[in-house]
């Protein structure tokens, strides 16, 4: 496994990041579980119904309109972490795999941020259904870009360091893989077409499994479970 001189270095901070991440994670499957069943809307479904949905179910919208904003500061924590857990090894190899997946994770807050205006926006009785719907749909797929980012960067990152193992970096870039497929089919979606939602829901499903992942092990690797080489610098060894 390529890694660096320099082993990726876990603190307090580096554990919050990771309770974060998990956090994060269980959010955005909370508010999904709130809001799914009471029949929220896929991707590419009628303007009317969806307007329908949005102007009804005030409660199950309002309910997972409160949880994605702690979501969103827990995302940017658990990114945070691990720019902190990896740059030193980033430094001495001259590489920014972090970066990228942190730039990633803080465009999907602000992507993910207009998605869930325009679906407060559509509980409005005078609302511009068809408009703010296909942008809803655009903006959900278009979305699927920067989770990809993050997966990508946080992915290649963590395993050059040692800090993820190689089927836990497999699982990211496979979810990276769909979620940006269905980014780029991002019109066919809004247009409704049948099965290319699959794609997003897929990539979406792997994203939540790997970012829990991600953050346990953060929380579980400890400075002494580094070996030291006899410079004092961390081992290449992976864990």
């Amino acid at each position: 496994m390529l890694s660096y001189d320099g082993r990726a270095r876990t603190s307090p901070f580096s554990r919050i990041g990771g309770f974060a991440g998990i956090g994060f994670a269980l959010l955005i499957v909370t508010a999904n579980a709130v809001m799914v069943p009471a029949g929220l809307p896929a991707p590419g479904s009628g303007a009317e119904e969806a307007a329908a949905f949005f102007r009804r179910q005030t409660t199950a919208v309002g309910i997972g309109s409160a949880l994605v904003p702690a979501a969103w500061v827990l995302a940017t924590l658990f990114g945070a972490a691990v720019v902190a857990a990896l740059r030193r090894a980033e430094r001495t190899s001259g590489e920014a795999w972090s970066l990228l997946g942190f730039a990633g994770v803080v465009l999907q807050n602000a992507a993910f941020a207009a998605v869930v205006a325009t679906r407060l926006a559509l509980t409005r009785e005078d609302a511009e259904a068809a408009a703010l719907w296909a942008l809803h749909d655009a903006l959900f797929a278009l979305n699927g870009a920067f989770l990809a980012l993050a997966l990508t960067g946080l992915s290649i990152g963590g395993l050059r360091a040692g800090l993820v193992r190689p089927w836990h970096a497999a699982v990211g870039l496979l979810s990276a893989t769909l979620l940006l497929s269905s980014a780029t089919l991002a019109l066919p979606v809004v247009a409704g077409a049948e099965g290319v939602g699959l794609l997003g829901l897929a990539g979406w499903a792997l994203w939540v499994v790997w970012t829990i992942a991600y953050g346990a092990a953060l929380i579980r690797c400890r400075p002494s479970d580094l070996p030291v080489d006899t410079v004092g610098r961390r081992s290449r060894s992976a864990p």
